[in-house]
């Protein structure tokens, strides 16, 4: 009897086994997604980023999770990476969301707005200041999920034909800026004009525009930027720390295996501390090259600081009486970066300007 008992438990066992694995199987199937990127090829930080992401995402998934990055122009061109995303055309993206702020303006703060937090402040203010929830519905409404997935730290103010020392020498230049701080500098008389990364060198070159911004000296160093301007300013105000992010087709999201969403998180999150690192780590020696080849390093003059600062709080008051979205972000996103300004000056910035300026005449 005990024989045909354990028997009977033995062939339940095969049974179950056999109708697990199959269930085993379903819950991690094979997925290929394709990831619009709005980075040029050449650039190993930010197409870098879309890349890491990708190859994390693979690894942590056994390679049953297959995400295909491409470059800006490989399937739309720079700035049109949320319509794809938003059509379908692809699942996901990797982008800086204040390309899109001719759609609405408050998309500006899943990047940076001018005058804004660091890359520090930012990742404090998507993580853990309200900015994630903040930011949700607005992707919504056009159809993604959003996760923070690089920042490139503060950049460069730009390369500059001619030097700028007065409010006066920006009129009527006409300056590639990305996102909204095109605005800022319109007040102040400047043309901005927004283009895409692999088209900037060209415009430069063949003087369509007068100047141009991208990010800091090992990408602009790559770019080529030093070849066709001469004067190169910092800091890039408008861009204190801004925020790239990989963009989510909702309805793909959704489809997703929740281990599979587990690990496109924390693919991210992984680039969001890979890509600063990297840039720290190589702008450094890109700009003693720069310098080394001719190129005239420029503080923007405080005079300038101070009217591009006024002019960004009157497009701020104006945006938000335009942008209903706008409106319900910009107060708390401006009481949690005055907080992290004020307890910064305490101890990062105390620390920063004496160690930094310390060091000044010493080997």
């Amino acid at each position: 009897m005990k024989r045909r008992s354990f028997l009977k438990q033995a062939a339940a066992g095969v049974a179950v086994g056999a109708v697990a694995a199959p269930a085993i199987a379903e819950s991690t199937p094979s997925i290929q997604w394709r990831m619009a990127e709005s980075g040029p090829k050449s650039l190993n930080t930010v197409y870098g980023g879309a890349e890491h992401v990708c190859t994390r995402v693979s690894e942590l998934t056994d390679g049953k999770f297959q995400i295909r990055p491409f470059a800006a122009g490989e399937i739309v061109p720079a700035l049109q990476v949320l319509d794809a995303v938003q059509a379908g055309t692809v699942e996901m993206g990797h982008t800086a969301p204040y390309y899109y702020y001719g759609k609405d303006p408050a998309f500006a703060f899943g990047s940076a707005l001018s005058f804004g937090p660091n890359a520090r402040q930012n990742n404090a203010w998507w993580y853990f200041g309200g900015g994630a929830e903040a930011m949700a519905p607005l992707f919504k409404e056009y159809g993604c999920v959003a996760m923070i997935a690089g920042n490139t730290g503060c950049q460069m103010g730009g390369w500059f034909r001619k030097e700028v020392k007065t409010v006066e020498d920006l009129r009527g230049l006409k300056f590639r800026i990305g996102g909204m701080a095109g605005l800022v500098l319109a007040k102040l008389g400047v043309v901005p004009q927004m283009i895409g990364g692999p088209d900037i060198y060209p415009a430069l070159e063949k003087g369509t525009i007068d100047g141009a911004e991208w990010v800091g000296p090992y990408d602009d160093e790559k770019l080529g930027f030093n070849k066709v301007a001469q004067y190169y300013y910092y800091p890039g105000w408008w861009e204190g720390g801004p925020m790239l992010t990989v963009l989510i087709n909702e309805k793909k999201w959704q489809e997703l295996p929740k281990s599979y969403q587990a690990a496109l998180k924390a693919a991210c999150g992984e680039a969001n501390s890979w890509m600063p690192a990297k840039y720290d780590a190589q702008n450094p020696p890109a700009l003693r090259r720069l310098v080394a080849s001719g190129t005239k390093l420029r503080q923007f003059p405080k005079v300038i600081m101070e009217a591009c600062e006024k002019a960004a709080y009157e497009v701020y008051d104006e945006l938000s009486a335009k942008s209903a979205h706008f409106k319900r972000i910009y107060p708390e996103w401006k009481k949690f970066r005055d907080e992290q300004f004020l307890w910064f000056r305490v101890a990062e910035s105390s620390y920063d300007n004496y160690s930094f300026y310390s060091q000044i005449g010493k080997k």
